[in-house]
């Protein structure tokens, strides 16, 4: 039995700063692999941390606003039956 997955490539164009297009280029440059390879491995590196960042500031203001009501961690544990 075979398994075949097919991924969808999309193409990304962004905007740098020249400071930051001198750097990358060097880097490719010395290491001999692609820009692009570079601000690949940038994004996925990266993407979790900022999609964290993003939902930890929108449940705050969730909280702020009165429209969520933060559980506190001993609370989280006990409901899931954790111990410490």
């Amino acid at each position: 039995m075979y398994i075949i997955y097919f991924l969808e490539i999309v193409m990304l164009a962004i905007r740098l700063p020249q400071e930051i297009e001198n750097r990358l280029k060097k880097l490719a440059d010395v290491t001999g692999r692609s820009k692009t390879f570079y601000a690949r491995e940038a994004i996925l590196e990266h993407l979790d941390d900022l999609e964290d960042i993003y939902l930890a500031e929108h449940e705050l203001e969730e909280v702020r606003a009165g429209r969520s009501v933060p559980v506190s961690l001993e609370e989280v544990m006990k409901q899931y039956d954790v111990e410490n």
